[in-house]
């Protein structure tokens, strides 16, 4: 059997070697989403609020129709997310300069203080982690994660990569 620690193939997991690894993956993400919900749970906000915040802030003029490219939701679905957010004032929608159909999302002051309560919350459990397991397993989740992503999303991942 193939051992991690050894650097030997990994072709060769068992059904139940992948089992856990689907039950850790699960696990670790309620723990990553668990403290933004407490916090948007207050504000009558879910996780696809989160996400739209999150890459409004990372994108800032990004477009309603890259939005939905990113999250894949339905339009309906992602109109209603950000409706609430720009009546609330975290998040204003402007007309394109170059296309007027288009519109343009950008966090208020209120909706940056709110994404980096958010950030700051999920950067604290990650940062713990990446310290626990150090710089090789770091590495080495980072190509796993990169490995699952379907290539269309692997293409947005790295286009958001090199905007930073």
């Amino acid at each position: 059997m193939a051992d991690a620690s050894s650097g030997e193939n990994l072709l060769f997991l068992t059904d139940e070697q992948l089992r856990q690894g689907n039950e850790a993956m699960f696990f670790a993400y309620r723990g990553f989403t668990a403290d933004p919900d407490r916090i948007l749970a207050g504000m009558a906000y879910g996780r696809a609020h989160h996400r739209a915040i999150h890459f409004i802030n990372r994108a800032p003029g990004t477009t309603v129709n890259n939005l939905l490219a990113i999250l894949g939701v339905t339009k309906q679905s992602l109109n209603r997310v950000l409706r609430s957010l720009i009546e609330d004032g975290l998040v204003e929608s402007r007309v394109g300069v170059a296309d007027k159909r288009e519109r343009h999302l950008y966090l208020t002051e209120d909706g940056e203080a709110l994404e980096r309560k958010l950030s700051d919350a999920q950067r604290a459990r990650m940062r713990s982690a990446f310290r626990t397991a150090g710089p090789q397993a770091v590495a080495g989740f980072r190509q796993v994660l990169e490995a699952m992503m379907d290539p269309e999303m692997r293409r947005c991942y790295q286009a958001l990569k090199e905007t930073s």
